[in-house]
């Protein structure tokens, strides 16, 4: 763990990433200079682990293969017993373009608003999902946008970043550990953060999906019925 307070941390969970993820930790680096790099290697059985350390990011390897949510609280406590002050997130796919981190970090530093999502629907990019993958995102950033009453564009998308009062919340045992996407949107909304999206560049992603077989069927049972439970539960 980190012992000093540090400003700005990129966290990029990674999953069976070998000979990808250095190259995004270059591109992140690049445009980041100034920002500590954490991959937190969640179970991976290839060489996501070595190259990342060989690169000279931080790296917390976890034994087995938890799960995206998991590996992002992981990376959250990380940058909480750090004392970062902006945490931004990132896949390791290579799908997010590391320049437009530059954006969202500086709409933390005018506190604008606590969370800042990267909408990859209100730009200009090439991001073309699939029809069953687009009528998805569809229906839950509508879901989304109608009970925190306000436009939200792309509640799935992974490319985001936050301030340090929001660490509280999502190292708590409300975040959810699984598959974290309208529904942590709308529990940091109840929570009373912030939100604000702005406008990023993705490309289709090469890594590990969890959009194939049966798992859309389960990601829709699992985020609705995450959704309803959060808009019972009681959070101060």
């Amino acid at each position: 763990m980190p012992e000093s307070t540090k400003e700005v941390i990129v966290i990029i969970p990674a999953y069976n990433e070998g000979g990808r993820i250095a190259q995004v930790l270059c591109n992140v680096k690049k445009a980041m200079p100034q920002a500590d790099l954490l991959v937190i290697d969640d179970g991976s059985t290839d060489t996501t682990e070595e190259e990342s350390r060989r690169f000279g990011a931080g790296v917390v390897s976890l034994m087995f293969n938890m799960g995206y949510g998991v590996a992002l609280q992981t990376g959250y406590k990380y940058a909480k017993e750090g004392g970062y002050r902006y945490i931004l997130q990132i896949d390791a796919d290579g799908q997010h373009e590391p320049e437009y981190l530059n954006n969202i970090l500086k709409e933390l530093k005018l506190d604008s608003a606590d969370v800042i999502i990267g909408s990859r629907f209100m730009g200009t990019g090439s991001y073309r999902p699939t029809i069953v993958r687009r009528v998805g995102m569809l229906f839950f950033s509508f879901l989304t946008s109608i009970i925190t009453k306000q436009k939200i564009s792309d509640s799935t998308s992974g490319f985001l970043g936050f301030n340090h009062k929001v660490l509280e919340f999502l190292t708590s045992e409300f975040f959810p550990i699984d598959y974290p996407d309208a529904d942590s949107i709308v529990m940091i909304h109840r929570y009373g953060f912030r939100i604000k999206e702005v406008p990023v560049v993705m490309k289709a992603g090469t890594g590990k999906t969890m959009h194939s077989g049966l798992k859309p069927v389960y990601y829709v049972f699992k985020m609705l019925l995450s959704v309803f439970v959060t808009l019972l539960r009681k959070y101060r």
